[in-house]
């Protein structure tokens, strides 16, 4: 397994709607590993396969004990909301927002062996499968803000002081950064863990 380098803000391949995964084997058993170890290194809730380069339908999790992972998630979510929560992402360091989010959702799916996944999820649980979809469908946390929350955070990303955030979390994120050969990683910027 390796820890894998998290994409930051600005980085194309989150802007990018993902590829539903159509093959099965080690490549993706690979890949499933190393994001879980990679979101397990950085103490994140979720981390979705763009957030490591890699423009695939799939995500992990963490939260409160349930984790797992999910290929071609479909979501079904309530038509009624939770109280907004500050969410954060890996992928945009250092910045916390309220965000509007279903309060229950059932996320179908598969895992990384092709077999049939559902689960369903209230609260932090719901809102993690919300956000990595999100995730998969080039969609960010930041793009859900309405009003003055929307305004402080396009506001926070322009500002020039945050160039030097990302810049001291990829650094840190770097010491942990590996190849499965054990050597140093190299590659770019920093999902889903709610401040």
């Amino acid at each position: 397994m390796a820890i894998l380098n998290i994409r930051i803000i600005g980085d194309p391949v989150l802007r990018t709607v993902a590829d539903p995964v159509t093959e099965f084997g080690p490549e993706l058993a690979k890949l499933v590993a190393d994001m879980t170890e990679t979101m397990e290194d950085v103490e994140g809730a979720g981390l979705a396969a763009p957030q490591v380069g890699v423009s695939q339908r799939v995500f992990t999790y963490r939260i409160g004990g349930v984790e797992g992972h999910i290929i071609n998630p479909v979501l079904e979510n309530s038509e009624d909301f939770q109280p907004h929560e500050v969410e954060g992402c890996l992928s945009i360091p250092g910045l916390g927002f309220p965000v509007r989010r279903h309060r229950h959702t059932r996320v179908t799916g598969v895992d990384l062996h092709g077999n049939p996944i559902s689960i369903e999820g209230e609260g932090m649980l719901a809102r993690c499968f919300q956000h990595e979809t999100d995730h998969l469908d080039g969609i960010l946390f930041t793009d859900r803000l309405d009003g003055e929350d929307r305004k402080s955070a396009l506001r926070a990303i322009r500002n020039a002081s945050y160039g030097a955030v990302t810049e001291q979390t990829t650094a840190k994120r770097a010491k942990t950064v590996g190849s499965s050969f054990g050597g140093p990683g190299v590659g770019a910027g920093p999902f889903g863990n709610s401040q």
